[in-house]
């Protein structure tokens, strides 16, 4: 570690082997939380490269669980998080709505960390039990269109930088790292940003992957489609500004998509959503993130298109049913 970080005082930028391999190191508990910190400082300070992402990820991948899902072709809609928006469930209520749409997904996501309420909090709340069971998650994308890769049980590298990451308080590269450590490395995602640099970041990474990507951030700061500003979309076959007029759908103001103060609000606007009595804001900002979900993996649709197929899988109760049966595999 000595090496590594005399490299990165010196300017240098590491290499996509070296991080894979100082991945490996931590997870072998061969450094201790001060040489950690200061990696994760430097690289922060600096600003974390395509290959150091990867080879981190490479590393995370290499010692988790892997789940084989190839012959499905699924979707994973997730954000990075940390854009201290705290909204409400946004990409997990899509996901339902892209599985009611007739799309495989496959969600990867976690408690919490800036926002009150993550992935894993809002389906705990319904009673989900998570699995890392193959066949039961086939068992959830058979009958339901949609299984929950609770991140925990698969990536286990990220405890051992869990403490650190917790004492120091401040974003850092791993931060990034949870959308990119799907165990199943699904064929396609769509993943939101909270910044354009980290738009342009991610992009080179799914470039050098070679998946089927989209990426989102919306111009005033949300690691997602908020409808509260215009919003970019990149994917590896187009890349453009949307407005929310340009979607069929109604500018909102950020106060719309607040998720509340206890886990307890934001899984009531899930619920709402799902249910049909949510506001109008509520339900159109779900239906931007689904649309754009499903242009990604669909590319015969175009974003209008899938806005029209996304309104009817919640109009029809299709997204509800969806989630009332993943919920009755998963409990």
């Amino acid at each position: 570690m000595k090496e590594y970080l005399t490299r990165l005082i010196e300017g240098e930028i590491l290499s996509r082997e070296d991080t894979y391999k100082i991945t490996l190191g931590i997870i072998g508990s061969q450094y201790n939380d001060c040489q950690i910190a200061a990696l994760l400082m430097a690289l922060q300070t600096r600003g974390v490269t395509v290959d150091e992402l990867l080879g981190f990820r490479d590393g995370l991948l290499e010692t988790g669980k892997h789940i084989d899902l190839d012959d499905y072709n699924t979707l994973d809609i997730v954000g990075t998080g940390g854009d201290g928006k705290n909204t409400f469930n946004i990409s997990t209520c899509s996901a339902f709505v892209i599985a009611g749409a007739g799309y495989k997904v496959s969600k990867h996501g976690n408690g919490g960390s800036t926002s009150v309420s993550g992935a894993s909090n809002v389906l705990q709340a319904h009673g989900v039990k998570f699995t890392d069971d193959e066949s039961k998650l086939r068992q959830s994308l058979d009958e339901a269109g949609i299984c929950y890769l609770h991140a925990p049980l698969f990536a286990y590298g990220m405890k051992f930088v869990g403490p650190t990451r917790k004492a120091l308080g401040v974003p850092t590269c791993f931060n990034l790292l949870g959308p990119l450590v799907n165990p199943c490395r699904p064929k396609n995602s769509l993943h939101g940003t909270a910044t354009t640099a980290q738009m342009r970041l991610y992009t080179s990474v799914h470039q050098k992957i070679g998946d089927n990507f989209g990426i989102v951030t919306s111009y005033d700061g949300y690691d997602e489609i908020s409808l509260t500003s215009g919003f970019k979309l990149v994917t590896n076959y187009f890349e453009k500004v949307f407005t929310p007029k340009e979607m069929g759908l109604d500018y909102i103001e950020p106060k719309d998509i607040y998720g509340g103060n206890t886990a307890e609000d934001a899984c009531k606007i899930f619920d709402a959503v799902l249910n049909g009595t949510s506001t109008k804001a509520q339900k159109e900002v779900i239906l931007a993130n689904a649309a754009c979900g499903i242009a990604v993996i669909d590319r015969n649709k175009s974003i209008e298109e899938s806005v029209a197929l996304c309104r009817e899988s919640l109009d029809s109760g299709k997204a509800l049913a969806a989630f009332k049966k993943f919920v009755e595999i998963n409990s």
